[in-house]
């Protein structure tokens, strides 16, 4: 199934709580589900997660508790370019 969209989400937890971002974001299901999800870190304490949809309803990752945000997150959606 090729992907309509590809919606990425980005957040920089306060310093130190990297972890309990990444396990806040790891704990978030998504209804309906996305055809592909993945997860990824980067220093300094930054969860990246990256969901594929195909035409049709998306659903995207909620704000996670204030409390570990070091900065509001960030959300950018993408279309395929053909080659």
């Amino acid at each position: 199934m090729a992907a309509a969209l590809a919606l990425m989400w980005e957040a920089r937890a306060v310093a130190g709580r990297g972890a309990e971002l990444l396990a806040w974001a790891r704990g978030q299901s998504l209804d309906p589900a996305p055809a592909r999800r993945e997860t990824l870190t980067a220093e300094p304490d930054r969860v990246l997660v990256i969901t594929w949809w195909p035409a049709g309803p998306v659903a995207e990752l909620p704000d996670p508790p204030a409390e570990l945000l070091h900065r509001p997150v960030h959300r950018w959606r993408f279309a395929p370019v053909p080659d």
